[in-house]
């Protein structure tokens, strides 16, 4: 068993969608709002849309295969489809042999009675289980072939005695008496001189025992299928795409195979098929496949396909892969919904105005998917969206038909990639519904009026359809439910409620509330997409703590501790007069982090304890000595590759509140996160301040620096060292200090997103709080504030040697300045720039103009006025960088 043990976030950061991991499912990008599957002929499933695999799967639905019903036939349907399946596919040949000398003791066997019954079909079965382990293609391994060669010991039909084999199966051929079995034996005739590479038997073993018998049943196709494989041996291509195209259009269950036999790599291979179209289905399903296959524009080959026949099923095949694809265009399930503001007053233009900042645009991953495969629909349009202008959220509120499905502004879309195609489509799709009997259509139009936003012509046309059907049914109903709820500008308690009436299936689960559950297990829901557009409502409404609480639980705050953000849930937690949608679906989520109170004083008080208000940071903490510790959980996987998740237990380590070390005053002689802090930390002289224990929990601490603070505002030696020591606390515990965990609701000071400094700019959200833990930050450390403290004890103190501790650390927070600015003014220089060798040299002698003219102020007062102190020379053989700096010129 292998214990380890991660945040929460961390957690949800490993198992949800990201497109570098290497078991990514772009087909976890979008909701499914609309099923694909409710086309009737289930065959052609696969061929609707996917991107994650060849196919579309079988998940939902097993395609029929007819060489089975074609044997239930035969047996008179004494057996179910199952059992029959079972009986040819399955079933021992000792079985089937011992059911033929009248010991049968299988009860599938029972059921077909006596053996003379059915004397042929059984002993062509047990003729067919003793060829099949041998009908495979005997493998030929080519001199320049690098790939693995076939398993060794299996078997293939090289293996059988060919003439043998072709004598007895000639003579079963002869002597049955009913035309499938003889078929049957025809289409093991075929197969075998096709596996065994005999190609031009294969093709006149056809023409002789198959073709006389004028049957197109399910043997037939089996046989046309192993004929056209023979004829591609032979190097006939168009007569092997031909009769691999008979087999698509009329098997059901060798529809992927065939399609995969086929060679339709060029427009010639489908302009010969074309040619050889002579009836309305053929044509029609040749068009099908120039269809599916151009991956540039379906709807001229669609319109084709209507002209010879409306209701097509095929046709709703290729209308329901569009619709599918512009749903993933329209709805993405993950939105890049924050930016990153940058408030720096210095422009890199100060730092060299040849070196220009990079504008970083993040974009959703449909965009990125469709930048990568090109537009699907052929259109040129740039895939990143316009600007629109900003309008008013009342503006928003009060036109229903310009509210987005998620936006604060209208702006999330822009001029959609895809619109000039939506609008095409949406006039094909209202052609056919006027002529096909089939309500497929009048739903699929529906649909477009919805990504369209037109709520209201997609409800009215939703009315109007009279159907049985139970997939369609289910379809209008959840439509009419999407535009009633997305149409909505404004949720209100009342609205809450009769969401709760009218939709409790749905709302029933509708947000996140099992821990253990992994993100990412389930495909998108309808229930999540309604939970992102209540969010964004929410969002929109100013009501942030009900939208956060939407799409995160309640101990999500401790990664991104945004104060405003914090302080609208608490409010929504403290709220007395609930709505019971409130209470039942959004409170949900207020998962137990102990003390709740408790839990966001102590997000308030590290707050203030960041800003230096440490009088109001003590008033939070001492409403939060009932924290339980910051929610971290254990999650161990053991041996038969099962989860368990159990909630941290701290101990007496720092669990957020409690046991913090006297050393957070001292300052660090080694610089390492990774070690013991008795290493890398070296304690202050504290024995002025008595009220400074050794282990302390953070009201304590915010007490001891209340003291301080006031000592500090003397001009003593006393009152020196106490503004040194809240400048060690502040730089301690800011991103460069060893305790930099403390304030930021962390545990420990290992490596994670908050301790970047180019992701210390708090996320600005515009849509909703859904991706609120893939973005873990902390506002930035205003490393003035501890330089402020340390001027002071510098200003107080008469101590040549402390003085140089003050401004080494004073050096310090200056250096975690320069590292902010450096961080802000990254330049996006492309490796393949001619000129990218001098570009980046100018860059960087850019940086260090600036480092040494504006970021090392202190280290040049310690190397002008104390260069001779211990201290000093004590630094210059711990710090490698202030040696440097003391020795060059």
């Amino acid at each position: 068993m292998k214990k380890v043990i991660l945040s929460s976030a961390l957690f949800f950061l490993m198992y949800s969608k990201a497109d570098a991991c290497a078991w990514y499912d772009p087909d976890y990008d979008y909701f499914n709002l609309f099923t694909q599957t409710i086309i009737k002929d289930k065959s052609y499933v696969p061929f609707l849309h996917t991107m994650s695999n060849r196919f579309y799967g079988h998940e939902h639905y097993e395609i029929p295969n007819e060489n089975i019903e074609s044997w239930q036939k035969y047996f008179a349907n004494s057996l179910s489809y199952l059992e029959t399946q079972i009986l040819v596919e399955k079933m021992p040949m000792k079985d089937v042999n011992a059911f033929k000398n009248g010991n049968a003791a299988n009860s599938i066997l029972q059921k077909l009675g006596t053996y003379k019954k059915h004397q042929e079909g059984i002993d062509y079965l047990i003729e067919a289980k003793y060829l099949e382990p041998f009908m495979r293609i005997n493998y030929v391994e080519s001199p320049d072939s690098w790939y693995r060669t076939s398993e060794e010991g299996s078997k293939n039909a090289t293996q059988l005695d060919y003439e043998k084999t072709v004598a007895a199966l000639t003579s079963l051929y002869k002597a049955a008496k009913n035309p499938e079995i003889k078929l049957r034996y025809g289409y093991q005739l075929v197969r075998f001189n096709h596996y065994t590479r005999n190609y031009a038997s294969s093709r006149d073993t056809f023409k002789e025992f198959v073709e006389p018998l004028k049957l197109k049943s399910a043997p037939y196709y089996m046989a046309l299928d192993q004929l056209a494989g023979a004829q591609r041996g032979l190097k006939m291509t168009d007569d092997a795409n031909w009769n691999f195209f008979q087999v698509f259009m009329k098997s059901k269950s060798q529809k992927e195979s065939a399609f995969i036999s086929m060679q339709l790599s060029d427009s010639a291979s489908f302009d010969n098929l074309l040619k050889r179209a002579q009836t309305p289905e053929e044509k029609n399903m040749a068009y099908f496949l120039l269809g599916y296959e151009d991956f540039s524009n379906p709807i001229p080959m669609m319109e084709k396909m209507y002209d010879i026949d409306p209701n097509s099923e095929i046709l709703k095949v290729l209308a329901a892969r569009s619709i599918n694809e512009l749903e993933r265009n329209y709805l993405p399930v993950y939105l890049t919904d924050y930016d990153q503001k940058s408030d720096d007053p210095i422009s890199v233009n100060e730092v060299a105005p040849e070196v220009k900042t990079s504008q970083k645009v993040e974009i959703s991953f449909w965009q990125k998917i469709k930048n990568f495969f090109g537009n699907l629909f052929g259109t040129t349009k740039s895939s990143t969206p316009d600007k629109k202008s900003d309008q008013s959220e009342q503006d928003l509120l009060s036109n229903p038909n310009r509210i987005p499905f998620y936006s604060k502004n209208d702006n999330l879309w822009g001029k959609d990639p895809s619109s000039d195609y939506l609008n095409d489509f949406e006039k094909l799709t209202s052609k056919i519904k006027e002529k096909s009997t089939d309500e497929f259509w009048q739903i699929a139009d529906a649909y477009l009026s919805f990504l369209k936003k037109d709520f209201k012509k997609s409800s009215e046309t939703l009315t109007q359809i009279k159907t049985t059907n139970p997939e369609y049914l289910a379809q209008i109903d959840r439509m009419k439910m999407l535009n009633d709820i997305t149409s909505q500008p404004n949720i209100t308690a009342e609205y809450e409620n009769y969401l709760m009436k009218t939709y409790p299936m749905i709302f029933a689960d509708i947000t996140k509330d099992d821990h253990s559950k992994i993100y990412g297990e389930d495909e998108p829901s309808t229930q999540e997409f309604l939970r992102d557009i209540l969010a964004n409502r929410y969002f929109i409404q100013g009501e942030e703590g009900k939208s956060f609480l939407m799409s995160n639980r309640l101990s999500d705050l401790q990664y991104n501790p945004n104060s405003k953000l914090v302080k609208s849930v608490h409010d929504f937690y403290k709220k007395t007069n609930k709505t019971d949608f409130e209470e039942k679906i959004i409170a949900k989520n207020i998962d137990d982090v102990g003390n709740i109170d408790a839990f966001f004083n102590v997000i308030y008080g590290d707050r203030e304890m960041r800003l230096a208000n440490f009088e109001q940071a003590k008033k939070h903490y001492d409403q939060a000595k009932g924290f339980t510790g910051i929610p971290r959980f254990e999650y161990t996987w053991n041996e038969n590759e099962t989860t368990e998740m159990k909630a941290r237990k701290y101990g007496d380590s720092y669990n957020g509140f409690n046991h913090i070390s006297s050393l957070i005053f001292g300052h660090n002689v080694f610089e390492s996160f990774e070690s013991e802090e008795s290493q890398s930390m070296k304690a202050e002289n504290v024995s002025d301040f008595p009220f400074i224990k050794n282990d302390m929990n953070k009201l304590e601490l915010a007490e001891a620096l209340v003291q301080l603070k006031k000592i500090g505002m003397g001009n003593d030696e006393k009152a020196a060292k106490a503004n040194q020591l809240i400048g060690n606390l502040l730089y301690n515990t800011s991103i460069l200090g060893y305790y930099r965990e403390v304030f930021v609701m962390d545990v420990d000071n290992a490596n994670s997103p908050k301790f970047h400094f180019y992701n210390t700019e708090e996320p600005t959200f515009k849509y909703y709080y859904k991706n609120f833990t893939q973005t873990s930050s902390i506002e930035p450390d205003n490393f003035n504030l501890a330089i402020d403290y340390y001027k002071k004890a510098l200003a107080s103190s008469k101590d040549q040697e402390q003085k140089a501790r003050i401004l080494f650390q004073m050096a310090s927070a200056e250096q975690g300045k320069y590292y902010q600015y450096e961080a802000k003014n990254s330049f996006d220089l492309k490796y393949d720039d001619p000129d990218y060798d001098r570009k980046q040299t100018e860059y960087n002698n850019a940086l260090t103009q600036t480092k040494n003219q504006k970021y090392r102020t202190y280290f040049a007062e310690l190397k002008k006025n104390y260069s001779q102190t211990q201290t000093s020379k004590s630094l210059q053989g711990s710090c490698s960088y202030y040696d440097y700096f003391m020795k060059k010129q």
